[in-house]
């Protein structure tokens, strides 16, 4: 069976530029939000309003990890089908998938609910329980992403028993 190499590189860059986003969205875009007072002036943007940019941030991102997760999926049981079996990158893939999808299907919707519920929901326990859980899991997410993307590009570089 030939290996389509355009297919590799394709999974290859959604899997590097998914976790340069989950880097950018936590590391970088976040922080900047909730801290406008120390950039802008005389425009202070409270932790609700930040909040209410960031979940919309995070729900249209929302789409993108749904697609990377179905993309995982289907290239992974590609993989494994052509006789591709690594229990590390397996390991890894689920992970990106389960985390993906508890993302996405989960945490946002539940955050962008409570955001719709007013200030009062926000500041509940519920809700920084939900908040923590959700930054825990982008975490896992980012950590999947990087050992699913160096073993496959590990795996991709030894060469085939069967040539």
């Amino acid at each position: 069976m030939k290996k389509n190499i355009y297919l590799d590189f394709t999974y290859f860059i959604v899997l590097a530029s998914t976790f340069g986003a989950v880097l950018v969205l936590g590391a970088i875009v976040a922080p900047v939000i909730f801290h406008t007072d120390q950039i802008t002036v005389n425009l202070l943007i409270d932790d609700y309003n930040a909040g209410i940019i960031m979940g919309e941030i995070f729900h249209r991102f929302s789409y993108w990890i749904y697609f990377v997760a179905v993309f995982v999926t289907l290239y992974e049981a590609m993989a494994y089908k052509s006789g591709q079996r690594d229990a590390i990158s397996f390991a890894a893939a689920v992970t990106v998938i389960f985390t993906s999808l508890m993302f996405s299907a989960v945490y946002v919707p539940k955050i962008l609910l409570m955001q719709s519920m007013g200030t009062e929901a926000t500041q509940s326990d519920t809700f920084e329980n939900i908040h923590i859980a959700s930054e825990i899991d982008f975490k896992i997410l980012a950590i999947a992403l990087l050992v699913l993307f160096v073993r496959r590009l590990m795996i991709l570089r030894v060469p085939s028993k069967k040539s």
